[in-house]
Formats: structure tokens, C-alpha cells, sequence
């Protein structure tokens, strides 16, 4: 059974810098995507960035104008997200993702249809 557990969350002020970990079980972690969402209240699952089975490519969500960068260590079953520079409206609860498939094509890195597991998610405050 696949496990994602989040971690990293917590209270910081706008400006800071905050980097969040997920580590992963039950499978072969380096096989696949990994993907970072976020929900803010009364708001939908939004897209952050993906990173491809190797590491070797990312994607990232334009409206985040890179501040956020992601990574994996496939020798520690973990992926990370380095967020920077950030803002009151980062505030949100922020999760980790994977798919089934180990290639997927471009657009579908960032739909959540094809992530068919989740963590639990960590929350994410930025105060002004």
C-alpha cells in the first residue's frame, strides 16, 4: 500500500522561506512522478509542481514565478518543495501526490486525475 506522509508545515511571516518533505512507502519510489497541490480554504486542489520519476524534469504552476522549486532523492524515498519569498496567500494545506503511471506527457503532470495517491497534507500559514 502506497504511504505519503508530509511534513515541514507550520506558522511563518511573509518573506520567508519554508521547505516541506513527503516521504513515500510501499512501492518502488523511484519509478514514478511526484507531484505538490494545495487547497486554501473554500478553494479548489490546485496544482504546484511535479517532478519526473528521475528527477530530471519539473513542471511548475506559472503563477508561482519561481519561488517554489521541487526535488526528489530517490536513494531517501523523498520529495521536497522549497518554497521562498512567501506570501499571505500561500496559506493552505499543502499535499503530496503520485501517479501510476511512470510516463506521462507534459500536460498531465498537472492534473490531478492522474494521481491517484495522497498524503494527508501539512498546513502552510504565512502571516503578513
Amino acid at each position: 500500500q502506497v504511504q505519503l506522509v508530509e511534513s515541514g508545515g507550520g506558522l511563518v511571516q511573509a518573506g520567508d522561506s519554508l521547505r516541506l518533505s513527503c516521504a513515500a512507502s510501499g512501492r518502488t519510489f523511484s519509478l514514478y512522478p511526484m507531484g505538490w497541490f494545495r487547497q486554501a480554504p473554500g478553494k479548489e486542489r490546485e496544482f504546484l509542481a511535479a517532478v519526473s520519476w528521475s528527477g530530471g524534469t519539473t513542471y511548475y504552476a506559472d503563477s508561482l514565478k519561481g519561488r517554489f522549486t521541487i526535488s526528489r532523492d530517490n536513494a531517501k524515498n523523498t520529495v521536497y518543495l522549497q518554497m521562498n519569498s512567501q506570501k499571505p496567500e500561500d496559506t493552505a494545506v499543502y499535499y503530496c501526490a503520485t501517479t501510476t503511471r511512470t510516463f506521462l506527457g507534459r500536460q498531465e503532470y498537472a492534473s490531478i486525475r492522474e494521481y491517484a495517491y495522497w498524503g494527508q497534507g501539512t498546513q502552510v500559514t504565512v502571516s503578513s
